[in-house]
């Protein structure tokens, strides 16, 4: 032994202690048309992605750094330039729209770091002037490409397609762009939905079809697949909005991106099991579409959730509603804290997986998750009095019998009650008669 000089000594030991960490929740990713500037932009700090990097997912952490890698201004230099000629060629007409397309992608994501967003993803699709087919949104999930990409991404909690609607139809060379053809929306849709429902831990931010009036959509939003689980992973929001335009030409543009902004920032200021309503949507100029209460109270029982303009408050997000009609599954915030929670308790307990399967396993996974559940608890994520009230978690015999053990499983049962919105606030006013005065 190595002789000491007398004194204090310490000596670390793990405590054997299994903690569970929340993952995270504001991550969106955004798949949507990109080009390249017909001449070369001029070389910033960050080269712009080449075609086949802008087609795999890519991490962005701020709106320059987007608008570098995706050139944004030279895309803006060249709008400006074409639209200043007076008499347009059938390909300058097209090149307009071509680069229109490309904006609301980048609209998109301005709106989601507008409103509090931090990183997102985006995947591109290097065509704009033709249509996408359900296969060609689907991607390849080897190529990393599409939402075959995101596959690979477990880090995305949001998926938005904010050029959903122009990849329904190709580009004219036509002075007004072409409408959006519905039922290919409405396949693009079931897609996106499609890949949300089958990862369970990311929820569908899906747009409204572009100038739809109240009684129009409400017939589309009826041929939209209802039934859970589909259902539960999309939350769709109506109108669009009218932005000033990351190139100083205001836009109207679907308000996804915006909204995931809204999601992020609400989960950093409260949490995720705070229904992302009521809420300002910053970066926007006003809406084009103006709802009365009844055309949002019969929006509402659809599951659309509704942007609204106050008087003295602006413009806000008033709707937190999946498109399912279940009682377990129609609220926003109780979906996402339940993906919240299955997903980290999941990442965290791959400890487990070949550890010697007894009391002492089990055990350490019931310690593990009620920990967790009880900080989520005193965050106010779960409803009770208590934490006996809130939750419960079963790892012993009584689930983990011969059978499983031999099996090489362990069974853990876990039951929460989450808290749900205040979507309708009552009060009830009564008058009262005055009472008699008092003689002298």
């Amino acid at each position: 032994m190595t002789t000491k000089p007398p004194g204090v000594y310490v000596t670390e030991k793990s405590s054997g202690v299994r903690m569970i960490v929340g993952v995270g929740t504001s991550t969106p990713a955004f798949l949507g048309y990109t080009t390249t500037p017909t001449e070369t932009p001029i070389e910033t700090g960050t080269p712009p992605f080449t075609p086949d990097e802008r087609k795999i997912p890519q991490p962005i952490r701020g709106w320059q750094e987007f608008a570098d890698r995706y050139s944004i201004g030279g895309l803006g230099t060249e709008l400006a330039a074409l639209r200043k000629k007076s008499d347009k060629t059938a390909a300058e007409l097209k090149r307009i729209q071509v680069i229109q397309r490309c904006f609301m992608l980048a609209e998109a994501v301005y709106g989601f770091f507008a409103n509090g967003g931090t990183s997102c993803y985006v995947v591109g699709f290097l065509n704009p002037d033709a249509a996408v087919t359900e296969s060609g949104l689907g991607g390849d999930a080897e190529a990393r490409t599409g939402l075959g990409g995101l596959e690979t991404v477990p880090e995305v909690t949001m998926v938005a397609v904010p050029s959903l609607w122009d990849m329904t139809v190709a580009a004219t060379d036509a002075e007004a762009p072409p409408a959006p053809h519905l039922p290919t929306g409405k396949s693009l849709i079931g897609k996106v939905v499609a890949h949300c429902t089958t990862q369970r831990n990311r929820l569908a931010v899906v747009d409204a079809p572009p100038k739809l009036l109240v009684e129009p959509l409400k017939e589309f939003v009826g041929t939209l697949d209802s039934s859970d689980p589909d259902a539960a992973f999309t939350a769709l929001y109506y109108p669009w909005v009218n932005v000033p335009g990351v190139d100083g030409v205001p836009r109207t543009v679907p308000p996804s991106g915006h909204l995931a902004g809204v999601w992020a920032r609400t989960d950093a200021e409260r949490g995720v099991f705070k229904a992302p309503a009521n809420q300002n949507l910053r970066g926007v100029l006003d809406l084009p579409t103006l709802l009365t209460d009844d055309q949002n109270g019969e929006l509402n029982d659809k599951g659309v959730n509704c942007l609204r303009v106050f008087p003295g408050r602006g413009l806000l997000v008033w709707g937190a509603r999946t498109r399912s009609s279940s009682r377990d599954w129609r609220y926003l915030n109780v979906r996402r804290l339940v993906s919240f929670l299955s997903d980290s308790i999941r990442q965290s307990s791959t400890w487990a997986v070949f550890e010697p399967n007894d009391d002492r396993l089990w055990a350490a996974l019931r310690h593990s998750v009620t920990s967790f559940l009880t900080d989520q608890w005193r965050q106010g994520a779960l409803l009770g009095r208590t934490p006996d009230e809130a939750f419960y978690v079963i790892c012993d015999r009584t689930n983990n019998t011969s059978s499983t053990i031999d099996a090489g499983q362990v069974i853990c049962d876990i039951g929460i009650a989450p808290v749900r919105p205040a979507e309708f606030v009552h009060f009830t006013i009564t008058q009262i008669a005055g009472q008699p005065g008092q003689g002298g």
